[in-house]
């Protein structure tokens, strides 16, 4: 059987023709939804800076922790968000309880936040990350200073054990 030309056309235009038809749009907009979904979730996780110079004690605490101001401590020095503001030999060599560069460092962090009045607990809450073999004296005179600031809400960061 002889096809005519315009037959034989239509019948090569049938044979190269895709038989799926993709629709981008639907897929670029399933994508931003995505996107959006997943930055908005990683929000919601809070870490607390890691220090090698620290070793966190262990606890079987199930809170997780709160973004809040952090005061590391480890063995030769006491750092306030990543700045360096006493050493712990000179602290510990002090009579005094209170701690001056660390209160003068506090309050300028508590004088940077905007305070309000719904939000006012949640602004004066500090986590201290304190090396396991620090002395209690230390950690004294560091919540006693932080207490003197007006920090009222006081978080120790450790690891969870693992068992528990």
């Amino acid at each position: 059987m002889r096809l005519t030309p315009l037959q034989k056309r239509t019948e090569r235009k049938a044979r190269h023709k895709s038989l799926v038809d993709l629709n981008l749009v639907s897929l670029i907009d399933i994508f931003t939804i995505l996107i959006f979904f997943l930055l908005a979730n990683s929000m919601d996780v809070e870490t607390l800076p890691s220090s090698k110079a620290v070793k966190l004690p262990e606890s079987t605490a199930d809170k997780s922790p709160k973004e809040t101001l952090v005061v590391v401590v480890n063995e030769t020095d006491i750092v306030v968000q990543g700045r360096k503001v006493a050493s712990v030999a000179d602290v510990l060599n002090a009579q005094s309880d209170l701690i001056e560069p660390l209160k003068a460092e506090l309050d300028f962090h508590g004088s940077r936040q905007m305070i309000r009045k719904e939000k006012e607990t949640a602004n004066k809450a500090i986590t201290i990350m304190g090396d396991k073999e620090i002395p209690y004296r230390l950690l004294r005179k560091i919540m006693v200073t932080c207490a003197r600031a007006n920090y009222s809400d006081v978080s120790f960061a450790v690891l969870r054990k693992g068992g528990a």
